[in-house]
């Protein structure tokens, strides 16, 4: 796939739907977006990173349910994505698809062909603000969902499995010293290619100088 990096940065997008569950992922097709991740940045470079890849697929079905449980867990809560900007009819309806897709997903995940689970080493989460903690591993991830788009795989970003990662930790035998930071679902994508998704406009959110 020959893509320019301004199309790939503007449609990458949350596959969810239109993930292919049943065509198999090559492994090596894995660990060439892995090796493009690992160029990412890191604080210090000290490149704390490490990235679980489950194909098995009874720890798949595991992991899967786990998600489901927490979606179930997010989607009655107040906070889930279809009750943000019920006020705006546009934005409210625009995620509404979110969530039915996102609830597609939760149904799904343990089907997806690969998870990948990104983590970082840490001896204890720091007090306070940890962005120079998670700055260390999410770039990374992004890269990866960079690079699995150029090669014709479609991801999603997902983070509700943390409320069981003491579960999937042991499940996959994760030590206690490493934290899970992102779990994405990766597969081939049915359909048609991906365009770039309605934003805000920049002047609403741009601060020159000051706020």
């Amino acid at each position: 796939m020959t893509i320019s990096a301004d199309e790939l940065l503007t449609t990458t997008r949350s596959v969810r739907k239109r993930l292919d569950l049943t065509r198999p992922v090559p492994l090596e097709l894995v660990r060439e977006c892995l090796e493009i991740a690992l160029q990412a940045p890191t604080g210090g470079n000290s490149q704390g990173w490490h990235w679980v890849v489950v194909t098995d697929a009874d720890k798949r079905a595991a992991i899967g349910d786990y998600y489901q449980r927490s979606w179930r867990r997010y989607y009655e809560s107040g906070g889930s994505a279809r009750r943000l900007f019920e006020d705006d009819p546009v934005r409210a309806a625009t995620q509404q698809r979110v969530s039915d897709s996102a609830g597609h997903l939760a149904e799904h995940m343990g089907e997806v062909p690969v998870l990948v689970i990104g983590c970082i080493s840490v001896p204890g989460l720091p007090q306070g603000n940890q962005a120079g903690l998670w700055g260390s591993l999410l770039p990374a991830a992004w890269s990866y969902m960079l690079a699995a788009r150029s090669r014709g795989l479609g991801t999603a970003w997902t983070s509700l499995h943390l409320a069981y990662e003491s579960e999937i930790a042991e499940l996959l035998g994760i030590p206690g010293d490493v934290r899970q930071g992102v779990l994405i679902p990766t597969a081939y994508y049915t359909g048609e290619t991906f365009g770039p998704a309605k934003r805000q406009p920049l002047d609403e959110v741009l601060h020159v100088d000051h706020w």
